[in-house]
């Protein structure tokens, strides 16, 4: 990485990272970048989705995940009913990272870059929306978003199977290599779980599907009990706690099963 580091490597600054902005806004650019959990890989469009799954040696049978910089622009791309939208409110108010399964709307897929359908949904044409995943991405996200209506998929940048601790050094030569920009700050993620280790804190975040088994939105549910299809957390992390809390709130069903999808 001593190499690398001198040729693609900067600190975040606490600013938005003008050089990965404009990388991302040009064709089949990838960058790592801290989040709350770790570091991820993201891109922006086919060239760069076809990169990524190179770069981890990925499965393609998995839901993609779309970055998403505020709830007006998840609202935009998504389905949802007010009790989905009423566990996201309570995630962004909190600054709870957290992400779901929910299908495209129609007209949002209209922001979808061309051919890259495939790269970034499974085959239920759903996606992983995600929210309040750390600063130095969602400031780049918002960019992205609000100067181009463009938008930032990821995958945690490690090979798949294999966390990288939080640490820059913990992405592999083979992402590193395949970057164009790799973006530091292992203080950042170390600061959201203070009282934890490398090797004791969450390196994901919560994943909640609001769908069925063929991609449907799950029903509204009211003051209904014991309904079935119902929400399903899939995948514990950083929060789950708390968000299994929002999900009590406002779901009389909802089920746990972790690695469910996965």
């Amino acid at each position: 990485m001593n190499h690398l580091k001198t040729k693609k490597q900067t600190t975040w600054s606490g600013e938005p990272n003008e050089a990965a902005i404009q990388l991302l806004q040009q064709e089949g650019k990838v960058i790592v970048c801290p989040t709350k959990v770790g570091y991820i890989i993201a891109v922006s469009d086919k060239k760069g989705l076809e990169r990524k799954f190179s770069a981890k040696n990925r499965k393609r049978n998995k839901p993609g995940v779309v970055l998403c910089s505020s709830l007006e622009q998840l609202q935009e791309l998504a389905e949802w009913n007010d009790e989905i939208a009423a566990v996201y409110q309570k995630c962004w108010d909190n600054d709870v990272l957290f992400g779901a399964i929910l299908p495209w709307k129609k007209s949002g897929k209209a922001y979808i870059p061309d051919g890259s359908q495939e790269l970034m949904m499974d085959t239920r044409e759903t996606s992983c929306f995600v929210i309040k995943f750390g600063v130095p991405g969602e400031q780049i996200a918002k960019a992205l978003w609000e100067e181009k209506q463009q938008l930032l998929f990821a995958s945690s940048a490690n090979p798949s199977g294999k966390g990288n601790r939080g640490l820059v050094e913990g992405i592999g030569e083979q992402i590193a290599n395949e970057a164009d920009l790799i973006i530091e700050s292992n203080d950042y993620v170390a600061s959201i779980q203070p009282d934890k280790t490398t090797e004791t804190r969450y390196e994901q975040g919560v994943m909640v599907s609001f769908v069925d088994s063929a991609g449907k939105l799950i029903p509204h549910q009211g003051s209904q009990r014991s309904i079935t299809p119902a929400p399903v957390l899939i995948r514990k992390g950083l929060a789950v706690d708390k968000i299994q809390l929002f999900l009590s709130d406002h779901f009389n069903s909802w089920d746990y099963r972790h690695g469910e999808y996965y």
